[in-house]
């Protein structure tokens, strides 16, 4: 080899994050940030990928939660910490929606990561109580038109995926419906409960208990088929608005510039952890549907995504500090 070939290669080495050689990653502990209460979906999946891949690596995988302001405190703090794939990230599909509606975000929602693969998958409910106006998509979007702001939807406050998710009904309805945010998910169903809300769009993971007791009536699911724990659900596009779709996830990242051999070293843990039985069933068991994607295909997802949520913001002139 010629002389300047070995520098070349020493300087290629040496500008690699210290620890971030793939041939002996991991050495020491990883952390898995997310932005979201402890108990919740995204912790409770958080906890159960690190244990199971904390085997296949070697390491620990210890979890850190920053909360505020919808899981964008967490992600700022893992855009910015090294790429040597000690600092990942633990990401909801939130984050596209936030991306869209928050005007002054420190960190770029798309560029600012390295994508390595999703987790799971999971649409939303849209559920009014049993004894309520409310009976199927038809009902609201006419009781809507009748009366503009007369409908009341209770989401997880101002931006949440709810909120966006009632907006783009609206939308594509040409319809005005009431957003009555709430301090998130659990409080907005106590509300449609109590009777203070006509109808809430909720996960399938907390709306599922009330369905099975009668509680509230399911009359819509937002994914393009119906949904595998819900058949006779209609969709919202089969119930008047073709081609709606509304898919949730949550997945994996790091900062941008993780080199290549570390991202694929993750995303080969995440798609074997994702086929021990115990893992799988644990996540089916919340409603979701388990399934991995490519960097490029996660990527992919959150580029819709932000598009999608960015138009919606911006014809519902959503904006948030």
């Amino acid at each position: 080899m010629r002389r300047r070939d070995f520098i070349g290669l020493l300087g290629a080495a040496a500008a690699l994050p210290l620890g971030a050689r793939a041939e002996d990653y991991p050495n020491r502990l990883i952390k898995l940030m997310h932005g979201f209460p402890p108990g919740g979906n995204v912790d409770v999946v958080a906890r159960l990928m690190a244990q199971e891949m904390s085997k296949g690596l070697g390491q620990a995988i210890v979890i850190e939660t920053k909360q505020g302001q919808a899981g964008s405190v967490a992600a700022e703090t893992v855009s910015g910490a090294e790429p040597d794939g000690y600092t990942l990230l633990l990401v909801a599909g939130l984050h596209p929606a936030v991306a869209a509606v928050y005007r002054h975000l420190k960190y770029d929602p798309l560029d600012g990561f390295a994508w390595i693969s999703t987790v799971s998958f999971y649409p939303f409910i849209l559920c009014a109580r049993k004894d309520g106006k409310v009976r199927s998509i038809a009902d609201l979007i006419d009781a809507a038109r009748a009366k503009p702001g007369g409908v009341s939807s209770g989401t997880a406050g101002n931006g949440s995926i709810s909120h966006m998710t009632t907006e783009l009904i609206a939308g594509l309805a040409k319809v005005k419906i009431l957003n009555v945010p709430y301090r998130g998910e659990a409080p907005a169903l106590t509300g449609l409960l109590s009777g203070d809300v006509d109808f809430t769009i909720s996960t399938t993971t907390l709306a599922g208990p009330h369905i099975a007791s009668g509680e509230v009536r399911a009359f819509g699911v937002t994914s393009k088929t119906r949904w595998k724990d819900f058949p006779d659900i209609p969709t919202v596009a089969e119930s008047g608005l073709p081609d709606f779709e509304v898919i949730s996830w949550s997945g994996f990242a790091a900062p941008a510039k993780t080199p290549k051999p570390i991202v694929a070293r993750l995303h080969g843990e995440i798609e074997r952890s994702l086929k021990v039985p115990e893992v799988r069933s644990r996540l089916e068991g919340f409603g979701a549907q388990v399934r991995s994607t490519t960097p490029a295909e996660m990527r992919n997802l959150v580029a819709r995504q932000i598009a999608l949520w960015t138009k919606v913001a911006t014809q519902a002139n959503i904006q948030l500090d």
